[in-house]
């Protein structure tokens, strides 16, 4: 869900005051100053300041501007920040992965790593990783069909068959 379509939802699906919503989506998803937003917005800082101290809502043409400036922001940001394949699995696992990077043809992509524990903490970081900018997530085939559905991104499922058949062989000498 885009930051625009957050706040949309959280003003009209769960009646959230504008002001409220509007700071936190300024400040804190958008990062930006008040200042900064008004420029880029072209909407006067002084109005922006009454919109968001609740003295005066926003016209249908503001609140238009104002989605859009969001928007445009939120597309900004998503350019800037390098593009990561998040990992989801146990420290075992992580372990085992030795690049931090991947190469797909010109392209350079980060592997983000994210230790759980439960399956819980699997499915928030999930969750997570798609919030912190994920263009894809490997996780284990326990919780990938529930993963799959909650998040927008491609999920590829981790086949361990060598790990597997070499703990069948360590248990398999532990019962000899």
């Amino acid at each position: 869900m885009s930051i625009a379509d957050y706040m949309v939802t959280e003003i009209f699906g769960h009646d959230k005051e504008l002001p409220v919503v509007l700071t936190k989506t300024i400040k804190q998803k958008l990062g930006v100053s008040i200042g900064e937003f008004s420029k880029k917005s072209r909407i006067p800082a002084s109005t922006l300041y009454k919109i968001l101290s609740g003295e005066r809502d926003p016209n249908v043409c503001t609140f238009r501007r104002i989605l859009n400036t969001i928007r445009v922001i939120e597309g900004e940001c998503a350019k800037n920040k390098k593009k990561f394949i998040a990992v989801i699995g146990v420290r075992g696992v992580l372990d085992g992965i030795e690049k931090k990077t991947i190469s797909i043809g010109p392209e350079t992509i980060d592997i983000k790593e994210y230790a759980v524990t439960t399956i819980e903490e699997a499915i928030i970081a999930a969750i997570q990783s798609e919030k912190d900018g994920a263009s894809a997530l490997v996780c284990a085939p326990i919780v990938s069909p529930t993963v799959e559905k909650i998040v927008n991104i491609p999920v590829a499922t981790i086949r361990p068959k060598s790990s597997v058949v070499r703990a069948i062989e360590l248990v398999a000498k532990k019962t000899s």
